[in-house]
């Protein structure tokens, strides 16, 4: 269940009820090792409780595998949560009836990373924007189509004229710029951006990270914006949330946890992005984590991080830390917290951002 200190936390981002909430989530993996017999699960998901209100932008970041993508296909309904509740302006979306499901898709909307892929290669511009008034018709009258599609276009920076192109005839920015049209298209709530800017270049993703902020400015838009680049979320986001392993670390404003990091592995992940460097004194030094990520299928005992952590002592292999403001100014899971991280490793002293020593 949600710690008092993280419904604390939830609150200051705003008021009311809000527009995304997860409580508890769990979500799965059955494998399989051969015809008909189990080879247990994997707990891609196990036991996250975030919130996203409106017109908020909230980062989820980790590395590969930590299950931030299963997090956001839960949410739209790709896969089926195995425990916890996800709620959508109050309404719990596992119980939810299939017509009144349907209805509700309108308002939460996903971005995928690839844009190469994500687009029907058969369908124009125009096709792919229209196709989703065809499945909820109503949205838009049909002698709006065209008009609606030109004004889509030119909201994310296309001229209207594309609108007759093929996917393959545009460039990895343009092809982004066409889905983010299409999430746009039924005028969601919510859009969860799934490593939206990953793929695309550094000039390009700087243009595309300005137009869902004028977005969300113009529209009043929210997001959860998921991704490993911590520079990019430090750009874009309000509150950030740093998952390991399936679990929720930490969690708070983004000036709170860029400033203070205080679970080792959020400072480890700020250690290896040079440009993140505001925390770290010239005297700190670069934080190079021992061992590899364990197996969901058979996580550590106590604190998932442990087998990694240099701060580890017997207490995190026998208990299991809570997300709590444990005086670091935002909620923790580690119960040895620091406001910055101990140098375990010499200084790379061939990073150009470091600053040198006169």
């Amino acid at each position: 269940m949600s710690t008092p200190a993280l419904a604390e936390s939830e609150t200051r981002a705003g008021d009311g009820t809000p527009l995304l909430e997860l409580t508890d989530l769990v979500t799965g993996y059955r494998l399989r090792r051969g015809i008909g017999r189990s080879g247990g699960e994997i707990r891609a998901v196990a036991g996250v409780s975030l919130t996203v209100r409106a017109g908020e932008t909230v980062g989820l970041v980790g590395e590969s595998g930590c299950g931030k993508s299963t997090i956001a296909r839960t949410i739209v309904g790709l896969v089926r949560p195995s425990g916890g509740r996800v709620l959508f302006e109050g309404r719990d979306l596992r119980t939810l009836p299939a017509r009144e499901m349907r209805r509700l898709r309108q308002d939460i909307q996903l971005i995928f990373q690839d844009p190469y892929a994500s687009l029907n290669p058969r369908m124009t511009v125009a096709a792919l924007l229209k196709e989703a008034w065809r499945i909820h018709p109503g949205l838009v009258p049909r002698e709006q189509w065209d008009d609606e599609v030109r004004s889509l276009l030119s909201r994310v920076g296309l001229r209207p004229e594309h609108a007759g192109r093929y996917p393959h005839q545009f460039s990895g920015g343009q092809r982004q710029r066409i889905s983010i049209a299409r999430a746009l298209a039924v005028r969601p709530r919510l859009i969860i951006c799934d490593e939206a800017v990953s793929a695309l270049d550094v000039s390009v993703r700087a243009q595309i990270l300005n137009l869902l902020r004028d977005l969300q400015r113009d529209l009043g838009v929210a997001y959860l914006f998921i991704s490993h680049d911590l520079g990019v979320v430090r750009h874009i986001c309000d509150r950030v949330a740093v998952m390991y392993l399936g679990k929720v670390v930490e969690l708070g404003s983004k000036e709170s946890v860029y400033r203070h990091p205080s679970h080792p592995y959020t400072q480890a992940l700020m250690s290896a992005a040079p440009s993140l460097d505001d925390w770290r004194d010239e005297e700190r030094h670069e934080i190079v984590l021992q061992g590899d990520v364990p197996s969901p299928l058979a996580p550590p005992s106590g604190c998932r991080f442990r087998t990694r952590c240099w701060r580890a002592q017997d207490r995190c292999r026998d208990e299991e830390p809570a997300l709590l403001d444990r005086g670091t100014g935002h909620p923790v899971a580690c119960h040895f917290p620091e406001a910055a991280p101990s140098p375990t490793t010499a200084a790379d002293d061939t990073d150009p951002s470091r600053p040198k020593k006169e």
